[in-house]
């Protein structure tokens, strides 16, 4: 079986193998010395993942992308080339981790440019903290370390903190420690009707007195067909006609007015 060599070994030997997996015709023999080149090199992906095992992923997710990446390396290395297989895999693999970690690790989508901004202003504000033994840094001294202007070293100082978001429990101080959730409006679902009652109004006052009164005790006062009948004077088949045909043109002239 293929093995990886060591990292003092003659890299003709890796150099070897895929020249062999290139020469190879697609068949089962190939697909076999595929998979052990794979399987050689799987540790090499592993250690990368654990580069990234502090940025709230799991680690077998983590293992996982760094594994496909390394397939794909596999297959799109071309040993013709004259460089080493590693030289291509490790860029392959990290850039795949950065991809997933970016996508689906953030707790809220930003742009990719405040998340390059974030990266640029937590690494300058880690070394000028260090530099001055823990003083206090401000944006006109993060964007002379980096090279930005204040106004990009503020979006990345923005975009910090959505990396996790709290839980609902999580405590917010003040004059009584309250869960968040606590904290939080609600949602008043008759807000979203404004507009519907708004609309409807002018049809509703477009209809005949008859069907006014059948949809306003029917929905309003609750009382069933047989009973708007008998007000009325009419069968309950007569009420459930009226009620079928009023809501269908009401609705279909709500749609209209869309």
């Amino acid at each position: 079986m293929f093995r990886p060599p060591p990292c003092d070994a003659d890299p003709l030997d890796t150099a070897t193998a895929f020249t062999r997996l290139a020469a190879l015709p697609e068949g089962a023999e190939r697909d076999r010395f595929r998979q052990e080149v794979i399987a050689a090199w799987l540790p090499m992906a592993e250690r990368i993942s654990l580069r990234y095992r502090r940025c709230g992923e799991s680690p077998a997710d983590l293992r996982q992308v760094a594994a496909l990446a390394l397939v794909h390396a596999v297959d799109r290395f071309d040993p013709g080339l004259g460089f080493a297989f590693e030289s291509f895999a490790i860029p392959t693999i990290n850039g795949e981790l950065k991809r997933h970690v970016r996508d689906h690790v953030w707790s809220l989508h930003i742009p990719r440019k405040d998340q390059e901004l974030r990266a640029a202003v937590r690494a300058a504000r880690t070394r000028l903290e260090q530099r001055d033994a823990g003083a206090s840094v401000t944006p006109a001294e993060l964007a002379a370390e980096t090279g930005l202007s204040e106004e990009e070293v503020r979006r990345g100082l923005h975009a910090d903190g959505v990396h996790h978001t709290l839980s609902l429990d999580h405590p917010v101080s003040g004059a009584e420690e309250l869960p968040l959730s606590d904290t939080l409006g609600l949602a008043d679902r008759a807000l979203e009707l404004v507009v519907d009652r708004q609309s409807l109004k002018p049809l509703l006052d477009a209809l005949s007195e008859r069907e006014r009164y059948v949809l306003y005790w029917r929905f309003f006062g609750n009382l069933t067909q047989k009973q708007i009948g008998a007000r009325l004077g009419v069968s309950q088949m007569q009420i459930s006609r009226i009620l079928s045909r009023t809501c269908a043109r009401l609705r279909q002239q709500l749609l209209a007015a869309a």
